[in-house]
């Protein structure tokens, strides 16, 4: 099958730091087949079968402890799992000069539609959605320092969850795409 990791808080600020080749090595060690990483921000693509999202998740944040001596909660979506978040990605939100969009993916202990009740939000400048693993956020860019989101970091919520751009997120899910066609 084909997976996803979403490493949180790696290479952020000068913290955590983590080579994407040694990485991609340590999943390889792990036992995780064609291995790919994209950019820096920890986005692992992979195929592996025999083993449940929590024990795959099990696996790489040992593998990862001990290639860094780093411990990074490491969030596993099956190509599933982004199929469903993908399904319910407006088209039209971009990651651009205009728009800023982020994907908000969610832990198990927060993966229901009822998190958005622990939100604020302003439904007048930023739309905010929940979609099954995630909740989807989108804001013009003009009114971002307005939003509610940015209000989120250093809560207790947001310590379950890792964040993705748009942008990024439609690229995992193509180069998860590309891994089912090629296995």
């Amino acid at each position: 099958m084909v997976y996803t990791a979403l490493l949180r808080g790696i290479n952020v600020g000068g913290n955590n730091k983590v080579d994407m080749k040694i990485l991609k090595k340590s999943f390889e060690l792990a036992g995780m087949k064609n291995v790919v990483t994209y950019i820096n921000s920890g986005n692992i693509i992979f195929t592996t079968s025999g083993h449940s999202k929590h024990d795959i998740a099990q696996i790489l944040e040992e593998a990862i402890l001990n290639t860094f001596g780093l411990q990074i909660k490491v969030l596993v979506l099956s190509l599933e799992d982004m199929k469903k978040v993908m399904s319910s990605l407006p088209e039209s939100w971009t990651n651009d000069d205009k728009m800023r969009s982020d994907i908000l993916f969610l832990w198990e202990d927060i993966n229901d539609e009822s998190v958005l009740d622990k939100l604020r939000f302003k439904p007048e400048i930023e739309t905010v959605k929940y979609a099954p693993g995630a909740i989807l956020w989108a804001i013009d860019k003009i009114n971002v320092t307005k939003g509610s989101m940015t209000k989120l970091i250093g809560t207790k919520l947001y310590q379950q969850m890792t964040i993705r751009n748009v942008n990024t997120t439609r690229k995992i899910y193509e180069l998860m795409l590309a891994a089912e066609n090629n296995s």
